[in-house]
């Protein structure tokens, strides 16, 4: 059984990751946008080439695929809170359990075209929604359910830090650094 993280990845914003060695500090605003389309990209990349594949059942760690469709429900998710934040007044995010997710929609079982293909969509509908954002709501605040405080920026700085860590977690690399 994959043992769930319960580590809260917030730090991330503050310095370079000591695993995939994305600083997400180091980026500038202007280029999130850029850096989910260069992931995606990216995705599309490593699932043509047979990356993207299920995993067995006798793991301590989630598949490739596991991996493609967590990425594809967190650029889904994180449209869907930016859209709070944009419509809304310091709005509470909905827990999501990832690990419960992965199980529930059984990730390892979906098929890694379809995953790769819904990943591309989801991350192109984020990227059109980050280039509309305007000056002024940069700083519009919300928080998760855990009660981590973010700003419009703050939570896609941190979005993308887990895509780029998670195709570095399946490939060892991303363009993104």
């Amino acid at each position: 059984m994959i043992e769930p993280d319960t580590k809260n990845w917030t730090w991330v914003l503050e310095r370079r990751c000591p695993e995939c060695g994305f600083d997400v500090s180091a980026v500038a605003r202007s280029d999130l946008a850029d850096l989910v389309r260069a992931n995606a990209a990216a995705w599309q990349a490593f699932g043509a080439d047979g990356g993207v594949v299920p995993g067995s059942c006798d793991r301590q760690v989630w598949s490739s695929l596991e991996y493609a469709a967590h990425v594809r429900d967190v650029y889904s998710k994180f449209s869907g809170r930016l859209d709070l934040m944009l419509t809304q007044d310091d709005p509470l995010f909905e827990n999501w359990d990832q690990d419960e997710t992965a199980i529930a929609d059984r990730y390892n079982e979906q098929l890694p075209e379809v995953v790769v293909t819904d990943l591309l969509a989801a991350a192109t509908n984020l990227a059109l929604s980050i280039d509309a954002i305007g000056e002024s709501q940069w700083y519009r605040g919300g928080q998760r359910s855990d009660g981590s405080q973010f700003t419009v920026e703050s939570l896609l700085r941190y979005l993308i830090h887990d895509a780029v860590h998670h195709l570095w977690d399946v490939s060892g690399s991303d363009p993104a650094r």
